[in-house]
């Protein structure tokens, strides 16, 4: 009852006016009926973020009987959009004004000589009896210009109407039109990706500054502060804004350096003179902007002035004093470096993370970015969105720009830089089409991720010969949770976390993690083993914790353990280095089992000395699977000259599957070097031809055969052909797949096919095939 009470008839649908008077609004005869509304009578309408004007009404036949007619004027006063709501009611206090001072638009008169007022403002206002709000923009249209006019003072009022009596100034500098569309444009609806979050802010923002009869009715003290926190460009600093336009609130604005000042209390008493501003203008936000540069710790700043001002701050914002009506909002985005006293209830009662979007919030996003853009019939938002893994707010602003940068570029060659003008038909032949959106997809990467190179790698499953099971049994560890997670929902199961592999050296382990992330289009970051290393106490541990942070911002994400065993070494097996590989195994042990159920971080381990590697990482919920990835079989070396040969000119001759099976026992990088040395020979003998020739003073006959890679070149290369993996070693690593296997249990199909019989070695059968 209640709610069918709260769509009472006076809501009106907004739509375009027919005449274009900026003090009339257009009914329909029943509803001004219905709401006492008679001809020319002064009405009150309420818009958005608490804007409201006073119009006259007049009556409109054509207009439906739920809609009200508004011209642009009104419609940018009330900020208002076509088919928004507004209230309606009569307001018969509207006093006659003795004053009025007006004051035009900086770009509007830009260029205008001659006496505004007689020009463009009597004419308006004579005769007509306007109705005015103070603070109001109107539009007055003469003199083949037209000149936008903003209200700054009406006495005796805020609302008034305009007589002959009125005297009008306007006196004093234009005004900029920067200042008047910056702060008034930022609403809820310009907010994207932080839903669930608006609705905690809203809940605690606007209740005890609209209605704190309820706290009052409740007996409890309604909540003082909130502290934003989230990674750089979600959206804080945005949502701020937009909180207090939307409220209608006084907003006062302290971005944290700004304070600060080199003599002894002054930075105190600009923070207290701060707080008394808001206060004698409640209700009122403050907004304090990189709080952590003026409240951090007291125990680990040196500077006097800083701990002084976090002590001022604190006494501030939960005094003796209590401050009615006054909300702090503080934003930062390293909230653990603020002191710990200004995070307690009483202070910043809420602390709302502000994270990176899923897909549904970047969606949001990309359709505020893209509401002015001019979009081609082509353009899918849903896949780009699906697409930018790890993007905030801001990524995605830039993404738009990008786009239309790349459709700029696209025409460039239309435009005329030396001409003034550019051509109205070649503006309009201007679409931001998909291509254009794809290629920045390419180029921008998320500013998470920026010191770090992230690329998604271009190798696909195509390029790895082989390893079919290995592979499959990786698309169900880090594909299926990235593109099927409502699957392990429904089962009831988290998906498992990290993969080792393991395995001789030149098998292909870094490409398989290469060909995976991409495969998912996750975020793919590639860690060194011993670059984390560095000669400062404690500062490898740190490295480790910065990494698996910035995997989590930007998750979907592959982390990719090269030469795990360089970092994960027994705990206890190292002497002499100050237990600094211990510390940090034991940060990698406590950062892989932390790791938050929500976020899709997987870790990729890829060595050759599995044997070296504390055994805490390889339990399970930590690197579950152990993959071993063996010497690749007759059939998977093959695969592996067609990949490493698929860009080079052959001969037909060249029997691939032969070479194949005489390479038994080499790596994938082996024949990789077979390749290219095969390569070298025919470059070589096709130079040595051009010298022969004479330098090249026969072109013609050059022309005739094609240069390509003979069998002898092969020949000439298999002699020189070594295999890097002896039988002892590829024993060594066979039983450590055996012992493996029984110990954990690890019944991988992955591992058990690809077992390779220790006894074929004893045969010495060096043509037969191991894997036969």
């Amino acid at each position: 009852l209640e709610f069918r009470k709260a769509k009472s008839p006076n809501r009106l649908i907004v739509e375009e006016a027919l005449q274009d008077d900026n003090s009339v609004v257009g009914l329909h005869p029943l509803t001004m009926e219905k709401l006492d509304i008679f001809k020319y009578d002064t009405i009150l309408i309420k818009g958005k973020r608490r804007r409201n004007t006073i119009c006259t009404a007049v009556d409109d036949d054509t207009c439906d009987a739920s809609k009200i007619r508004m011209n642009k004027v009104v419609r940018s006063n009330l900020r208002l959009r076509l088919g928004d709501l507004v209230s309606v009611k009569i307001c018969n206090d509207v006093v006659n004004a003795t004053k009025m001072h007006v004051l035009p638009l900086h770009d509007t008169i830009e260029g205008i000589t001659g006496n505004l007022f007689d020009v463009y403002l009597k004419p308006y206002f004579l005769g007509h009896y306007r109705p005015v709000r103070k603070g109001d923009l109107f539009l007055v249209r003469g003199g083949m210009r037209s000149v936008k006019f903003k209200v700054v003072d009406t006495e005796p009022g805020e609302y008034c109407h305009i007589t002959p009596k009125t005297e009008i100034f306007c006196e004093g500098e234009p005004l900029k039109r920067e200042d008047e569309d910056r702060l008034d444009d930022v609403g809820y609806e310009d907010v994207g990706g932080v839903r669930k979050q608006l609705g905690q802010i809203r809940e605690v923002v606007e209740l005890p500054l609209r209605h704190p009869q309820i706290f009052k009715a409740l007996g409890v003290k309604p909540p003082k502060g909130i502290l934003l926190h989230g990674p750089p460009g979600t959206g804080k600093t945005l949502l701020a804004r937009a909180i207090a336009n939307e409220t209608g609130c006084y907003f006062l604005c302290i971005n944290g350096p700004e304070i600060m000042s080199k003599m002894a209390g002054e930075s105190e008493s600009n923070l207290r003179e701060a707080f008394n501003v808001a206060e004698k203008n409640a209700p009122s936000i403050i907004f304090i902007d990189e709080i952590d540069s003026i409240a951090p710790k007291r125990e680990k700043t040196h500077g006097e002035v800083e701990k002084r001002i976090v002590s001022q701050l604190l006494t501030l914002m939960d005094g003796m004093k209590s401050r009615a009506h006054v909300m702090v909002i503080g934003a930062t985005n390293r909230p653990n470096s603020i002191d710990p006293a200004l995070r307690r209830s009483g202070r910043f009662d809420k602390e709302i993370d502000i994270g990176v979007p899923d897909e549904v919030g970047r969606l949001e996003v990309l359709r505020i970015h893209t509401k002015n853009m001019k979009l081609a019939e082509d353009v899918n938002l849903e896949t780009v969105a699906r697409e930018t893994h790890g993007f905030v707010g801001a990524d995605l602003a830039a993404l738009c720009t990008e786009g239309a940068m790349q459709c700029i570029r696209e025409k460039m060659d239309l435009i005329d830089l030396e001409e003034d003008t550019i051509d109205a038909e070649v503006l309009s032949s201007m679409y931001v089409t998909n291509e254009n959106l794809n290629a920045a997809v390419a180029i921008t990467s998320p500013s998470a991720l920026r010191e770090i190179a992230v690329e998604v790698p271009n190798v696909r499953w195509a390029d790895i010969g082989g390893l079919d099971t290995v592979k499959r049994e990786l698309q169900e560890t880090v594909q299926y949770p990235v593109e099927h997670p409502e699957m392990f929902e429904k089962f009831g199961m988290s998906p498992s976390r990290g993969v080792l592999f393991y395995g001789p050296p030149g098998c292909g382990k870094t490409l398989l993690a290469k060909a995976i992330a991409n495969e998912c289009q996750a975020n793919f970051i590639s860690i060194k083993g011993p670059e984390l290393l560095t000669m400062w106490f404690g500062e490898s541990e740190a490295n480790v914790r910065d990494v698996f942070d910035k995997a989590r911002q930007s998750a979907p994400c592959v982390l990719f353990f090269d030469e795990l065993d360089s970092i994960a070494i027994q705990r206890g097996s190292s002497v002499g280095d100050g237990g600094g590989v211990d510390r940090i195994v034991n940060q990698l042990l406590t950062e892989m089992d932390g790791l938050s159920a929500k976020k899709t971080v997987f870790v990729i381990g890829a060595t050759n000395r599995p044997d070296m590697i504390d055994p805490a990482l390889l339990r399970p919920g930590r690197l579950d699977q152990l993959i071993y990835i063996p010497l690749p079989d007759e059939h998977s070396r093959l695969q592996i000259f067609k990949s490493c040969l698929r860009k080079s000119p052959v001969s037909k001759d060249i029997d691939l599957k032969a070479i194949a099976k005489y390479t038994h026992g080499f790596s994938g990088a082996d024949i990789t070097e077979i390749c290219q040395r095969a390569c070298k020979c025919a470059i070589r003998e096709e130079i040595e031809k051009d010298i022969k020739k004479g330098q090249r003073e026969n072109p013609e006959g050059a022309a005739g055969e094609v240069a390509e890679i003979k069998k002898e070149h092969f020949e000439e290369s298999m002699k020189y052909a070594r295999r890097s993996v002896s039988d002892s070693d590829v024993r060594k690593y066979q039983a450590f797949a055996n012992t493996l296997q029984q110990s954990r249990g690890f019944g991988s199909s992955a591992a058990a096919n690809n077992v390779i019989p220790v006894s074929s070695f004893a045969n010495g059968d060096g043509y037969g095939d191991l894997y036969d």
